[in-house]
């Protein structure tokens, strides 16, 4: 966090963390605890960001850009393409098994990051905030899981 002349200078906008899935329900006052567990990351297109295999620290909030999920050895068609908004690397931050997957960034991209240690320190100090955020990855994970149990025929 940066104070400058007495006021706050945020680490990643509030504004912005409201527009995303993760943290859509959360008021303005729980948005700006957020900002002292999250960092702001950059990445140029085309790099990696994490790579299969690597050990899960972290989820990932795509605030501007793109990202690809990849298979490992696979970057021609990505497993996902998701944009702002989006978020990924949710299951290094419930359970830190190594990452199945590559993310790589598509075009320049801005990451608001939330890691395993600060989600748990938010759980000690915030835990209504920390029980919104994981009803939101229960949520997701959930629609996930259906999607893959819907055979091609029954989505039409």
């Amino acid at each position: 966090m940066k104070w400058l002349l007495g006021k706050r200078d945020f680490a990643v906008d509030p504004h912005q963390l409201a527009k995303t899935e993760l943290f859509c329900d959360l008021n303005p006052r729980e948005l700006r605890v957020i900002d002292a567990f999250v960092q702001e990351r950059s990445f140029l297109a085309g790099e990696v960001i994490f790579d299969a295999g690597e050990d899960s620290q972290a989820l990932y909030v795509i605030a501007h850009g793109n990202v690809a999920i990849c298979q490992p050895g696979r970057h021609a068609e990505p497993l996902a393409k998701l944009a702002a908004g989006s978020f990924f690397g949710e299951m290094g931050l419930l359970d830190g098994s190594p990452r199945s997957a590559q993310a790589r960034a598509i075009d320049a991209t801005t990451l608001i990051v939330l890691s395993r240690t600060d989600f748990a320190r938010l759980m000690d100090s915030h835990a209504r905030i920390a029980s919104c955020i994981a009803l939101q990855l229960a949520r997701h994970l959930g629609r996930r899981l259906r999607g893959m149990l819907i055979s091609p025929t029954d989505k039409a």
